[in-house]
């Protein structure tokens, strides 16, 4: 029996004018469950129009039938008009780090960089390799056991697709969806992340008068309108977030036999080996633990350094750590649930034996957590086996890769590993023991910027692909056509059934490996006789 899908927790993985979202039929103004002023403080911030939850049937209704006539316009046309949005973002570029800036408390100057300059190459990417990763495929047939036959494979678009999104990037993870899933001929509904709604509405803008109306939707609010989302009839939901509502929309969408794309939680570790580049090391390790005020899903939330480097690869992280600028190079936390969380798993470790290396937790409630560097032994904490989701590098010695690789993989997380070390050959080999989805080899995180690389985990984190041809499995469904051109009045396996035909069968199985030599040749012999009679109905 299908129930509804209960309230659905916030999506966690976590000056600027801003064009308001096209308006969804029955929303109403409200302040909601949305944020009035940013993390990083100013001046409060623009009103945003929420989405009642009793609303999103009408909108998902009206994205179904605008779904059918835009799955008509050629992709060639479909690709011409997303294409503009590459324009669009570039010129808009300095308002969309300051929002991000206002709502999520980024650096301007990581905002550019991680939200700005990779969607354009992502639009780029989709919209001139679109025709040809939707192009029909042959499916090669027997002439002989399949006569006048032929194949194809179409990619069809799934429908309606239901993106669900969280805070961290809430301008880059919406469009790595939005982008491929228009281009594939579907209809998206999207809701952002209450925390961030503002960033939302912008990303809608971004598709201002290039769509008929319906195709691209926004539905604005907190878990209720995303459990309405899912109620709703939706053919596919694309979420990103914590891994416990990560597992509601499974179970919601099981009950429906609605597929889901899910990418989830990450406890990321970077191996760091004997023979490494220790500058390059320590600096990409730092990078990676703490852009983004270590809110991301890619983000080093364990190191296993090799004994042999270990104290001085821990020296050098600990300085590169202390050179950080607050509000500068690191920005502040975004929300005070999180903050919260990190600090709980910071003061459990360290009572219980971490040596604190540099930073600390702030004082409470403040959002400015400073970036923190601590030296762990035990895994039994919650630093080590839980998310962290914020700017905590905890190190960990290890006696050699062996250890390291072993320690990884023991995670129920699985989203991304770097091992940095000179030795290419040997990396790879470690490489294909790790259960991460990607893995990286003297640099770590950013990959998930790259339109032609697949970003996808498994375990806690997940299973979804976004980005490269992979993700339009998941945004398509196969469409098999077969046409038959042959004249006969019937085919060998149609009806009746009679001996020549039951002698047809096991003398072919005979034929085709299922004897010797000699029991082939013999079985040949006896396919010719039978077919004679076939032929004339026995």
């Amino acid at each position: 029996m299908e129930t509804k899908a209960t309230a659905l927790p916030h999506a966690a993985c976590p000056a600027a004018n801003e064009a308001a979202a096209p308006q969804a039929p029955g929303a109403a103004a409200s302040a909601g469950p949305f944020p009035e002023r940013g993390p990083a403080g100013g001046e409060p911030l623009d009103g945003v129009t929420q989405t009642a939850p009793g609303a999103v049937g009408e909108i998902v209704a009206r994205a179904r039938a605008a779904q059918r006539a835009w799955a008509e316009v050629p992709v060639a046309e479909r690709a011409q008009r997303i294409a503009k949005v590459k324009r669009r973002l570039l010129a808009r570029a300095e308002e969309i780090a300051a929002l991000l800036h206002r709502e999520c408390g980024k650096p301007i100057e990581e905002a550019a960089l991680a939200e700005v300059l990779p969607n354009a190459d992502l639009i780029d990417y989709w919209t001139v390799s679109i025709e040809e990763l939707l192009d029909e495929s042959p499916v090669d047939l027997d002439p002989i056991a399949y006569p006048g036959k032929a194949g194809r494979i179409r990619r069809e678009p799934r429908g309606v697709v239901a993106l669900i999104t969280p805070w961290n990037y809430p301008v880059a993870i919406p469009l790595r969806t939005i982008v491929p899933a228009l281009l594939a001929g579907n209809a998206v509904v999207f809701k952002p992340s209450e925390v961030t709604p503002r960033s939302g509405a912008l990303v809608a803008s971004l598709f201002d008068g290039l769509l008929p109306d319906g195709v691209l939707a926004v539905a604005q609010g907190g878990g209720d309108v995303g459990a309405a989302l899912i109620d709703a009839g939706v053919d596919l939901v694309v979420f990103t977030g914590s891994v416990a509502t990560g597992k509601k929309i499974a179970v919601a969408c099981a009950e429906r036999l609605v597929p889901t794309s899910l990418e989830l939680g990450g406890k990321d570790s970077a191996i760091v080996l004997g023979d490494c580049d220790l500058e390059r090391a320590a600096r990409g390790v730092v990078w990676g633990a703490f852009t983004n005020a270590g809110q991301s899903c890619a983000s080093i939330e364990r190191v296993y350094v090799e004994q042999a480097i270990a104290d001085r690869f821990i020296e050098r992280v600990v300085a590169l750590t202390r050179q950080l600028r607050p509000g500068v190079d690191v920005g502040v936390m975004t929300t005070a649930q999180q903050a919260e969380i990190v600090r709980r798993q910071l003061e459990a470790a360290v009572a219980g034996g971490a040596e604190l290396l540099a930073g600390g937790a702030p004082e409470p409630g403040s959002l400015a957590f400073p970036p923190t560097v601590l030296k762990v032994e035990r895994e039994d904490t919650p630093l080590l086996r839980e998310e962290t989701f914020g700017p905590v590098l905890p190190v960990l010695v290890v006696k050699d890769a062996e250890e390291a690789i072993a320690r990884t993989n023991a995670s129920r997380f699985a989203l991304t590993t770097s091992l940095w070390t000179r030795g290419y050959e040997r990396a790879h080999a470690l490489a294909r023991r790790l259960r991460s989805g990607v893995v990286t080899i003297n640099n770590h995180g950013f990959t998930g910027a790259l339109p032609g690389a697949p970003w996808t985990g498994t375990g806690d984190s997940g299973s979804g692909v976004t980005s490269s041809p992979h993700a339009l499995a998941e945004l398509t469904r196969p469409r098999f056509y077969l046409e038959d051109r042959r004249r006969a009045k019937g085919e060998l396996w149609w009806y009746p059934y009679t001996p020549a035909l039951r002698t047809i069968a096991f003398a072919m199985a005979r034929v085709r490996g299922g004897a010797g030599w000699s029991g082939r040749v013999g079985a040949l012999v006896e396919l010719v006789a039978a077919f004679a009679r076939r032929l004339l109905g026995r």
